[in-house]
Order: structure tokens, then sequence, then C-alpha cells
């Protein structure tokens, strides 16, 4: 089976949601349930229907988030050699062309919030990143053509 990377703190927030779903979401929606049942004819129950389709939603998340969690390969980029080459859990600070400063941490797929800094090892640029050292630049094809970025720092936090 595939081992799933992620980061110790994607592994948490994995656990917070499963927690979540199975404690709140999941009696919730049984409820939910129960209570369009007792509006009589299910063949013609809107509610009933909306119910049963959310269940089937975080029912199948329950088992999406178990599965990834199984096959978990976590990794503490606190704890990896800082050697200059970007590997997964590294934060990496770029320089593109005109010279604007990015700063991204390569994380697993269910981590990924470009808005946090966050970028999925399975990306074009993360891709395009690792293995790569400072100094190195980096051709990355993007919606809007290739873009280069220099390698300006790579940090384990």
């Amino acid at each position: 089976m595939k081992r799933t990377p992620m980061t110790l703190r994607g592994a948490e927030a994995l656990r917070a949601e499963l927690k979540r779903l199975k404690g709140e979401a999941r009696p919730n929606i049984i409820k939910a349930i129960a209570e369009a049942r007792g509006h009589g004819d299910l063949s013609e129950n809107a509610e009933y229907h909306a119910a049963r389709e959310q269940q089937s939603f975080i029912e199948g998340r329950i088992r999406d988030i178990e599965s990834k969690l199984a096959n978990a390969e976590i990794i503490d980029p606190s704890r990896l050699t800082n050697t200059g080459k970007v590997v997964f859990g590294a934060v990496v600070e770029l320089e593109d062309e005109e010279g604007s400063r990015l700063v991204y941490q390569v994380a697993g797929e269910d981590e990924a919030d470009i808005s946090a800094g966050r970028i999925s090892i399975t990306s074009p640029i993360a891709r395009a990143l690792v293995g790569k050292s400072e100094g190195d630049v980096v051709d990355v094809a993007a919606p809007g053509g290739v873009r280069s970025f220099e390698i300006v720092a790579v940090r384990f936090e």
C-alpha cells in the first residue's frame, strides 16, 4: 500500500477532524435522519434524502481519513538535517524573475494551503523543487506559462 507523507501538524489536524466527524457530525446526522423519517412518506421526503446524502458524505470522509492515517508516514520537519536540499517538510524561500520573494513549506496533500504558505508535495512547484539545493534555479510550468525561481534558502522548522 502507498505511504502518505504528512507532517505532524497535518496528522494532528486529520485526527481532530476524524474526532469531530465521529463525535459530532455522525450523531447529528443520525438524529436528522430519524426526525425526517418521522415526517412520513420517504419517497417524497426531501429532508430525508438530503440527510442521507450528508450521511454518505460524512461516512466517506471518515473512511478517507482513516485510510490516510493508517498509511501515513509522519515526518517531523524540525528533526530533519538541513542539507540545503529541498525535501518533504522543508521551508523554501524563493525569488522569482521580478525579484519578489515567496516562502513555501512542502507539505502533504491534505495540508496544502497556499494562503498559509504550504504547498502539496504533488504540486508542480514542489515537484520542481524537490532534490534541488540553495542557489539552484528551477523552471515551473504554471497555468500562466513557465516561471523561473531561484532557491534562496532551505530550512527546516
